[in-house]
């Protein structure tokens, strides 16, 4: 496997995620989005989604990159570390919504509730890693 294709990978999980926002606020009856969050950090103004998938393409291409790392420093074919190296981020990055809830800049916008007390949030974002994780398995 290839560095560029490990990246091109990362990215398009991420940007799946992205699109499949509007699903899972529906199934877990909570609006936090990741595309929001990323792209109201960047601009508010009117491109902050495009923004917002930009950011979080790229973010998934760093993970893809890490995973092709990470296979290359154990021994361990990325497609087995994809699901659980995406959940372990999950549960080491939750708790710094707290940061996000407080300080992010566009706090309180409908696309960013509060997340780090609330259990659909969490909910929300484990079936997100997981599915990212699922997809960078398929795909790698």
């Amino acid at each position: 496997m290839s560095w560029v294709r490990s990246a091109l990978t990362g990215a398009a999980a991420a940007t799946v995620w992205g699109l499949q926002e509007p699903l899972d606020h529906r199934v877990f009856r909570y609006r936090y989005s990741d595309v929001a969050l990323l792209g109201k950090l960047v601009t508010r103004g009117p491109r902050w989604r495009a923004a917002g998938f930009a950011v979080h393409a790229a973010n998934g291409a760093g993970f893809g990159l890490a995973l092709h790392a990470g296979e290359r420093i154990t021994g361990i074919p990325a497609r087995r570390l994809a699901v659980p190296a995406a959940l372990a981020e999950h549960v080491m990055l939750f708790p710094l919504s707290i940061l996000t809830d407080r300080y992010h800049p566009a706090r309180g916008a409908p696309e960013l509730p509060t997340v780090a007390t609330s259990p659909r949030a969490f909910a929300q974002a484990t079936w997100r890693h997981l599915l990212f994780g699922i997809l960078l398995r398929r795909w790698l």
